[in-house]
């Protein structure tokens, strides 16, 4: 993208915030809410209905997509209504709104859902673009992720199904990236890592997470860099393997980590691969057995550790039996499964977890009363605890392999103690 675009775009992006913050102050930001002590009817909530809305980036630049979020989400909804819906209430889900990863379009969605279609909360936000954050944080809308962008760490309306996972000072950082890796490595001692990530701002939270997460766990970390541009897929990544396979001394570190989107795994990876690099390559996006279709991709990705935040798909439980016969109900027929099924689906259940609990007279107040207090043990991604949330993550995670066209379970879904994050 040119500067004079960049600018541009910023601009737009500028003027919507603006806009939005201004709507929030004039409106006054509970207003159409909840009824509570105040009166009034609340916003999209009936007698016999609530209705949700989400936010996904289903196209992008990159032509990375996660537009099956939304499959997850609706999977979720349906049984929540055949089930009965919640205290009477059907699930009015009205799908995804796409943001095409642009920050004005993201800040949008969040205003159209809001100010046009009246949503009491937005579940499922899937994308690294969350610049309605702050408007729905005004407007009071329960909203719910995947906490891995720094907007879902702290806001008392935003929710990660699996907490805060990109903390600020003062939270924690989820150890099960490097604690799982122990697994695969034989241990963290006298292992060296090098981490990569894209030049955004989840980018640079993420090299600076990641960074003190494995040497927290006694790794050393030889390289650290967000430098990789967001905006398009380098067609050339001598530059970057050339520092990362000299970062040990002049040496290869023993494991690559990339916390980068698939299409520039694949070209990393495959760069790396080139130089005859021998050690473990990670990340923690590549869990979609649709990529396993093209076979260059899974040339790529084969040998990948990849992290979970979530139990494998391969892994036999109740909840996980009854994961895959909502999404092939919803979808209509069995389909491949993936992370991103995962992150609609456990979006979905965690709102409808506490929508239960704030009971029959349903507002916002009442949602938020019912989150304070709400926890459970034991699901796809560990133990939650909504309040606990908005500054940890909920610790737990897994790895996966990619190996000759399947994956297997290298390190199992496990909890683990998390660190201060400094």
């Amino acid at each position: 993208m040119s500067r004079s675009i960049s600018a541009i775009t910023a601009t737009v992006a500028a003027l919507l915030l603006a806009t939005a913050c201004n709507s929030a102050s004039n409106s006054g930001g509970s207003q159409g809410a909840g009824g509570g002590k105040g009166g009034g009817s609340v916003r999209g909530v009936t007698d016999d209905s609530i209705k949700v809305g989400g936010i996904v980036s289903m196209t992008t630049a990159s032509g990375y997509s996660k537009k099956d979020t939304d499959l997850g989400a609706k999977a979720r909804f349906d049984r929540a209504n055949a089930e009965g819906g919640v205290h009477g209430r059907k699930i009015d889900y009205l799908g995804a709104e796409d943001d095409g990863q642009d920050p004005g379009k993201n800040l949008a969605a969040a205003r159209k859902l809001v100010q046009r279609d009246k949503v009491f909360a937005i579940s499922p936000m899937s994308s690294v673009t969350f610049s309605g954050a702050d408007f729905l944080q005004k407007q009071r809308v329960p909203t719910f992720g995947w906490g891995t962008i720094p907007p879902f760490c702290g806001p008392s309306y935003l929710y990660g199904f699996g907490g805060c996972m990109v903390p600020m000072p003062g939270g924690t950082i989820t150890q099960s990236w490097p604690e799982g890796l122990k697994k695969v490595m034989g241990g963290a001692e006298g292992k060296t890592v090098a981490i990569l990530a894209n030049d955004n701002d989840a980018g640079t939270f993420a090299i600076r997470t990641y960074k003190q997460s494995f040497a927290a766990a006694g790794y050393e970390v030889t390289y650290a860099k967000s430098t990789v541009p967001a905006t398009s897929v380098p067609s050339d990544w001598s530059a970057y393997t050339k520092e990362i396979l000299r970062s040990n001394g002049g040496k290869a570190p023993d494991a690559v980590v990339s916390v980068m989107q698939t299409p520039y795994n694949i070209g990393l990876f495959t760069a790396v691969k080139r130089t005859g690099f021998k050690g473990v390559l990670t990340d923690p996006t590549d869990y979609d057995p649709g990529l396993l279709a093209k076979s260059a991709t899974k040339k790529a990705l084969d040998g990948v550790h990849v992290l979970l935040t979530f139990q494998p798909f391969e892994q036999d439980s109740a909840d996980m039996r009854r994961f895959k016969k909502d999404i092939a109900k919803a979808a209509g027929k069995k389909v491949p499964l993936n992370m991103h099924m995962m992150t609609g689906y456990m979006s979905a259940d965690l709102f409808l977890a506490i929508a239960g609990k704030a009971g029959k007279d349903l507002d916002v107040d009442s949602f938020q009363r019912a989150a304070d207090g709400y926890s459970d043990t034991d699901t796809m991604v560990g133990d939650r605890r909504p309040s606990k949330g908005h500054k940890e993550s909920f610790g737990c995670g897994a790895l996966v392999q990619l190996k000759g066209g399947t994956y297997t379970v290298s390190s199992p879904f496990t909890c683990y103690e998390p660190i201060p994050f400094k």
